[in-house]
């Protein structure tokens, strides 16, 4: 059953940048407790412009649950606003990518991170507790190579959250549809996945072919040179929570299901990757 409704544990960082700002000590003691020993975990999340976004993410992030030790990586990709301050601040790494793009600075963040494990993260999307304990676990297995999770919309232009409740279940059967009978690498999201970092570096990172996107064609690259299998991760607990502009920026939500619609009845599969 997805919520009806945004949880509490996700509506107390779903705050003005004001709120939150007088937590600040509370979200660097999170970090620094997150960090036990050297990094098993890295979370990178690439920013540009963030700034009134990114302080939900890392608040979320530093309650996070889990005995593994975690880093967290921010790549600023040339930031004009306060991005950086806001991020230095909670005491967060943050990294600079001066080649401006996606792929570039999630490209930085895999350079950079010394973790086993990648999860890769967004600065508009908050995360439960439990997000990078679940979304880790199946990584464990030899089996396995890539994980990916469950989503729900955060309505920021009026769009009632009861109607994009429905919405997440049409997408739902969207990608069952995916895995089933098309291509499985398409339900990966650069919001909310994972891998095992000396795999994803043996395939040149985040590189991809013009008219892909960068994350589902880490993840089809990944299952394809032979490193396991893709994995769906569908437990409430990792259930993530995520801005609905790129729908938005599709011209709203009737304009972009139609868009996501024709995309599951045209022969040709794309690796591509608006929600």
């Amino acid at each position: 059953m997805r919520p009806i409704a945004i949880p509490a544990n996700i509506q107390e960082h779903n705050q003005p940048n004001e709120a939150l700002l007088a937590g600040l000590d509370t979200i660097r003691a999170g970090f620094q407790r997150l960090l036990k020993s050297t990094p098993e975990v890295s979370v990178v999340m690439p920013a540009y412009n963030e700034e009134a976004s990114i302080l939900k993410t890392l608040s979320c992030l530093s309650q996070s649950v889990t005995q593994r030790s975690v880093e967290i990586i921010v790549v600023d990709n040339n930031s004009k606003d306060n991005t950086e301050a806001i991020v230095n601040s909670t005491g967060a790494r943050c990294i600079k990518e001066t080649k401006q793009g996606i792929t570039p600075a999630r490209n930085a963040g895999l350079a950079a991170a010394k973790g086993k494990y990648i999860l890769n993260a967004d600065a508009d999307t908050l995360y439960p507790p439990h997000w990078i304990e679940e979304m880790v676990k199946p990584l464990d297995r030899n089996d396995i190579t890539s994980v990916y999770g469950r989503f729900s919309f955060i309505p920021t232009a009026g769009t009632n959250r009861l109607v994009y409740f429905f919405y997440e279940y049409a997408a739902d059967f969207m990608r069952w549809i995916n895995k089933k009978f098309r291509e499985e690498a398409v339900n990966a999201y650069g919001f909310n996945s994972g891998f095992k970092r000396e795999q994803g570096l043996q395939v040149e990172g985040f590189n991809h072919p013009p008219g892909a996107n960068e994350d589902g064609w880490l993840a089809l690259k990944l299952r394809n040179k032979g490193f396991g299998k893709l994995y769906y991760v569908t437990s409430p607990k990792a259930l993530v929570w995520t801005t609905d502009r790129r729908i938005q920026m599709d011209g709203g939500l009737l304009k972009g299901f139609k868009k996501r619609i024709k995309r599951i009845v045209t022969k040709k599969a794309e690796i591509r990757h608006d929600l």
